[in-house]
């Protein structure tokens, strides 16, 4: 069932005075915004904003970028974030918020005081801008709609960055060609840098043919770019397609189902980011039809399976393992293991949470974290397993990533410190259900996947 967002218009007047100026020169913002939900007054909500953005002899751009958050009870505060073009060619940011008093709401709710920075984090000048109610209320009002989300969109697919230092979030998608057993790897990042320097959007494309060698290409960095999801120079996530180039890589895909998200960290921790990081699976079994070119190949896509997913938090883990196994008709196992940088868990083993999607029903059913105190990793290669115990089942996994068919990228976390991590989409794996009835173990469900399983293992 199609779940409903909310759409409406604004309109904010005002001055800016430009560092180095002594006077003020008007300004105006002709906004979009796009929501997830129906608004309510003790709602958080964060979405796409777009719009025109014009202060004479400084900019008229009338395609900004950007996103807004509307918080007034939660947060006590609606946030504007946006990205635009000026005259000389530079990319400038506002970030601005009306912080809600209970005291004066109205004033409050229509009073923006906002700060223009370049694309190095100078500020370029500091503005006052209002919304006038006897003016434009009724046409703001007007504007509300709340129209059904169309199929392609695709849930969980905004930014979640709300302009933290330190920050690592991923968009990336696996799927494997069902003609030739090719597997493609799209990975695409927003990292914030500890320091609190500028964010930027990078990432990287890679592509297994069977009995040869990855052929992979990076892109980017480039000054990070508010949207509906993902853009970076020619590289975008938007909707139910992904385009873009990375090196002798190129790709244009649409994407088709998906099932509901798949929350292999529990929900708690994806919303409300208690967990030094957490990964949920928007479309764990979807279907990619396209073109991906790689070096003189064209790989032609009809009906591939494969998978979206996300991550947000602080940055990677110390180590960790991931694996995607498609098991046919709907059905997903997603494994993340991880061992956490923070001082004292780094010392533990890795914690393995595990979701099989088997017939629409999830196990284990329970609350994630709580099941992956009973599993138990051993991260190595070539060759990685897990393994644990909830109730009267059993579960075995064991992933085998041939160093032929892997491709090693090194890359930095927010806080500067490297990492290498280790992928195959052209992995083997063994997944293996036990159910115990009588006093005895006996095998319930197995599954073996042969070069279509997805994996990644990530050392220091």
């Amino acid at each position: 069932m199609n779940s409903r967002h909310t759409i409406f218009h604004e309109v904010m007047e005002g001055t800016i005075r430009l560092t180095g100026e002594g006077l003020e020169r008007p300004m105006r913002l002709e906004l979009a915004a796009d929501l997830p939900g129906v608004l309510t007054p003790r709602g958080d909500a964060e979405g796409r904003l777009t719009g025109r953005v014009h202060v004479p002899g400084l900019a008229d751009d009338p395609e900004g970028t950007g996103m807004l958050r509307v918080a007034p009870i939660a947060g006590r505060q609606i946030r504007y974030r946006l990205d635009f073009g000026a005259a000389d060619g530079r990319r400038l940011h506002l970030d601005g918020w009306k912080s809600i008093s209970y005291r004066r709401p109205v004033r409050s709710m229509t009073l923006l005081p906002a700060t223009v920075t370049d694309e190095n984090g100078t500020v370029v000048g500091e503005a006052t801008l209002r919304f006038h109610v006897r003016r434009d209320l009724a046409r703001f009002l007007a504007s509300f709609r709340f129209p059904a989300d169309s199929p392609g969109r695709l849930p969980h697919q905004e930014s979640r960055w709300r302009g933290q230092a330190g920050r690592l979030e991923v968009w990336y998608t696996t799927l494997t060609d069902p003609a030739t057993g090719t597997g493609v790897w799209l990975h695409h990042e927003l990292a914030v840098p500890k320091d609190g320097g500028p964010a930027t959007a990078l990432g990287w494309a890679a592509v297994f043919p069977p009995g040869g060698a990855p052929v992979f290409g990076r892109f980017g960095p480039y000054h990070w770019r508010p949207g509906p999801a993902f853009a970076a120079g020619n590289v975008e996530v938007t909707g139910d397609r992904l385009t873009g180039s990375a090196g002798e890589l190129a790709w244009e895909l649409r994407r088709s189902g998906g099932g509901r998200t798949l929350y292999t960290f529990p929900r708690w921790a994806w919303e409300r980011e208690l967990l030094p990081a957490a990964q949920i699976v928007p479309a764990p079994a979807a279907h990619f039809d396209g073109t991906v070119r790689f070096g003189e190949r064209v790989l032609e896509l009809a009906g591939a399976p494969g998978a979206s997913a996300r991550i947000y938090g602080h940055g990677n883990a110390r180590r960790w393992g991931w694996l995607h196994a498609d098991l046919g008709d709907g059905d997903v196992c997603e494994v993340v293991a991880a061992v956490s940088t923070r001082p004292g868990l780094d010392r533990l083993p890795p914690l393995p949470f595990v979701r099989l999607r088997v017939g629409g029903t999830e196990w284990p059913s329970g609350d994630p974290l709580l099941a992956a105190l009973r599993m138990r990793a051993d991260l190595r290669l070539p060759t990685w397993t897990v393994r644990g115990r909830i109730g009267d089942r059993r579960v075995r996994i064991e992933v085998t990533q041939r160093s032929e068919e892997t491709v090693s990228v090194d890359y930095a976390d927010p806080d500067g410190a490297p990492a290498v991590c280790h992928n195959s989409e052209r992995s083997d794996a063994v997944i293996t259900l036990l159910h115990r009835t009588a006093g005895r173990w006996a095998v319930e469900r197995e599954w073996r996947l042969e070069g279509t399983a997805h994996a990644e293992v990530g050392l220091r």
